[in-house]
């Protein structure tokens, strides 16, 4: 969709193609698959430079993905709470317009970055990047970048992250993983949200929305959970908690291998 609609290109990367910028031309200048090109290989190098200050700080990334109100910001609240004795969190949020998420997740304690993104429907490695300017990494355990409400876009730009979460609530309809496979076949963990209203809709079929998962190649986890009762969270927070401790593991090899994080010195 973003070779079309034009949203490949944000304020963050816009001076790539602006006069002076490395992709200003082509090789005969016109070329738009030239120019969509460049800009997700500048997006790719600049999410590994974001994996580095995370690999830097032993944080780990977690980008949440799904369609507009799936129950992103509510997980994150009761994810939050439930963590809040045991790791230190912080949450970058994408919206086209408005900071509604970011300060109802504010009021949790926790820092919240809010990247407005304009016409842009995804967050880019670039943006991302200026938001981590924006916390003090030495003092976080997992930073959850809330991405833009699509089940399209957000999936073709990496941030930077270790491991992608999607979420599937019961009132979209289980097929999703099926209409939307690029979306799901990216996914680390799949969580089914909402899980208090299945029995009240009737048409939603968990085990249904697994096997299209299973359908795409994918054989991550499948958790259901409902953030408001709190049905199922152990799972998410178990997982989170094991996640963060392989990424910690990782880091500790390569010092030990290398002396320094991800080519980073190591301080």
């Amino acid at each position: 969709m973003c070779d079309t609609c034009g949203c490949n290109v944000t304020n963050a990367n816009r001076h790539l193609v602006q006069d002076g910028g490395q992709l200003a031309h082509t090789g005969n200048g016109h070329e738009s698959v030239e120019v969509l090109k460049g800009l997700l290989d500048a997006n790719n190098h600049q999410a590994e430079h974001n994996r580095q200050h995370f690999a830097e700080h032993g944080i780990l990334a977690v980008n949440l993905m799904s369609s507009p109100g799936a129950g992103k910001t509510a997980l994150l609240e009761a994810t939050i709470d439930a963590l809040r004795q045991r790791c230190r969190i912080a949450v970058i949020v994408g919206d086209l317009e408005t900071d509604n998420d970011a300060r109802r997740l504010r009021q949790h304690g926790i820092q919240a970055i809010q990247i407005s993104t304009g016409s842009a429907c995804h967050l880019d490695a670039h943006m991302l990047h200026t938001a981590l300017h924006d916390l003090e990494l030495y003092d976080l355990d997992i930073v959850f970048i809330e991405n833009v409400g699509n089940l399209v876009c957000p999936a073709s730009f990496d941030l930077g992250q270790h491991c992608i979460v999607t979420l599937l609530s019961s009132p979209e309809g289980d097929d999703k993983p099926q209409k939307y496979p690029v979306m799901f076949r990216a996914a680390d963990l799949m969580l089914l949200t909402k899980s208090d209203l299945t029995p009240l809709l009737g048409d939603f079929v968990p085990r249904r929305a697994e096997q299209y998962l299973r359908d795409l190649a994918n054989d991550a986890p499948v958790f259901e959970l409902s953030s408001r009762s709190g049905e199922g969270m152990n799972h998410w927070i178990h997982w989170l908690e094991h996640s963060l401790q392989l990424e910690r593991a990782k880091v500790r090899d390569r010092i030990a291998t290398h002396g320094y994080v991800a080519g980073h010195r190591h301080g």
